[in-house]
């Protein structure tokens, strides 16, 4: 009798530790199942990020994530393209061509209002005298505009700029003639060749103007801070299929302005080459921001300036509908940075 009740609770026992087993195999930890979904992702493949932009300094940290290697670091390949025209770029945005564009905030908005949904996730620069208007040595001010030819890129943000600038002298654009150009370096060129009276333009245009156009710095962007900031989109789709991808973007970008913090020559030698331009004076008229400088920004002021600058172009009916911002701003990537 002994040895058939030890049998039958040795064979209870294999029992319950058998179905001990298979429940621990079916449910297990959440803790456990969520690091072992974490290791799988980790071990899939990144797909290739694709951004575009024109050419313009302050986009020179992407250049220095991707040719120091911190792209490849977070493990994402990054294609960047350098497309001049504004309608091109949108046109590879809306095309799915390109997932995500470095440009100024107030074309963010547009991108938006013309129904394509952006995720603004690092801001890169801010222009401070990069930006200008460029004029005739007989145009003093802002008023001696009225009734004179002005050449820019219509509907980006050196419209912008320019009608931001007129409004606080009492003038419109209806006081001026606009000569649309296909890009803010052509409305320089324009102004080089003489064709014009005025030109609203960047560097090197700005600084070639007054040079080689027989002109001067009428105004620049000193006198209107906060107001051309660039930072890197991507198209909302893209960002919600692919956080990974954003995440080490984002990750990598931090990683290339602690890189020019400690070694400026290096890092502004690298951005300078990667977008075709000399490194003196690469930087001149422009502030990069790094993490903490993204920080800030993120708690209120830029997305303000996405505001603005949907309100500004609706109202001068660059855009055809208003647009709700508030959720363009995205801070989640800058928050992970690091953890």
């Amino acid at each position: 009798m002994l040895v058939g009740r030890n049998k039958k609770l040795l064979a209870l026992l294999m029992v319950l530790t058998m179905l001990a087993s298979v429940l621990a195999g079916c449910g297990g930890s959440k803790e456990a199942d969520e690091s072992k979904g974490s290791e799988q992702a980790a071990d899939i493949p990144m797909e290739k990020v694709r951004i575009t932009l024109c050419t313009w300094a302050g986009y020179g940290p992407l250049f220095l994530a991707r040719d120091k290697g911190f792209f490849a670091e977070e493990g994402v390949e990054v294609e960047i393209s350098i497309v001049e025209g504004l309608a091109e770029r949108k046109a590879a945005l809306k095309g799915n061509k390109v997932d995500a564009m470095a440009t100024t905030l107030d074309i963010e908005s547009t991108v938006q209002a013309e129904g394509i949904p952006m995720k603004v996730v690092w801001a890169l620069d801010t222009s401070y005298g990069a930006d200008g208007i460029l004029a005739k040595q007989d145009i003093k001010t802002l008023e001696d505009l009225k009734g004179r030819s002005v050449a820019l890129d219509v509907g980006t943000t050196s419209h912008f700029f320019l009608l931001s600038c007129l409004q606080k002298v009492g003038l419109s654009d209806k006081d001026i003639t606009i000569t649309p150009m296909g890009s803010s370096g052509d409305a320089g060129q324009a102004f080089v060749a003489g064709k014009i009276d005025a030109a609203v333009t960047w560097e090197p245009w700005l600084g070639r103007g007054v040079k080689e156009g027989n002109g001067h710095l009428l105004v620049d962007s000193k006198d209107a801070p906060g107001l051309i900031v660039d930072a890197v989109a991507f198209r909302q789709d893209f960002a919600e299929s692919h956080p990974r991808e954003v995440q080490a973007v984002v990750n990598a970008l931090a990683k290339a302005m602690d890189y020019f913090a400690a070694n400026e020559e290096d890092a502004t030698n690298v951005m300078a080459k990667g977008m075709n331009m000399e490194p003196q004076g690469f930087l001149d008229g422009i502030k990069l921001y790094n993490l903490e400088d993204n920080k800030k920004l993120y708690q209120g002021e830029l997305q303000n300036t996405l505001s603005s600058a949907a309100e500004f172009y609706y109202n001068m009916k660059v855009i055809e509908n208003q647009i709700d911002t508030k959720d363009m701003a995205d801070v989640s990537y800058i928050e992970k940075v690091g953890k």
